[in-house]
């Protein structure tokens, strides 16, 4: 049985914020997720997600949050009506799909939204 001691110095990186920036960046670019990133970069994904959290609390990266956009019904569009209430579908950017009624209040819809896409 072969055991191996190491000694010296132990293995602690020191990141600049440039560095943090650029890695926190490449989080969502060509459908990358947190793991996908923390993994090309040998931190955890805890790492990524406390620099993002103490990046929005310094004011260096803005919090984007959810954006309404007017759309359209399509003439053939499937429509589900139960009880009397017209119902929509959204599909997110992460394949997540949300279906709710039609007079759903903006606020309520975009808390909705967030919840989603932060899961």
């Amino acid at each position: 049985m072969r055991q191996e001691i190491l000694t010296g110095v132990e293995r602690r990186r020191r990141w600049s914020d440039e560095e943090k920036l650029r890695i926190l960046g490449e989080v969502g670019v060509d459908g990358l997720r947190v793991a996908d990133v923390a993994r090309r970069h040998d931190v955890t994904r805890q790492h990524i997600y406390q620099w993002r959290r103490e990046f929005r609390r310094r004011g260096l990266i803005e919090t984007v949050g959810a954006v309404l956009v007017p759309v359209e019904l399509a003439a053939d569009g499937e429509r589900s009506v139960a009880g009397g209430n017209e119902r929509i579908e959204i599909v997110l950017g992460n394949g997540r799909s949300l279906r709710v009624a039609a007079d759903l209040g903006e606020g309520s819809l975009m808390r909705l939204i967030r919840i989603l896409e932060a899961a």
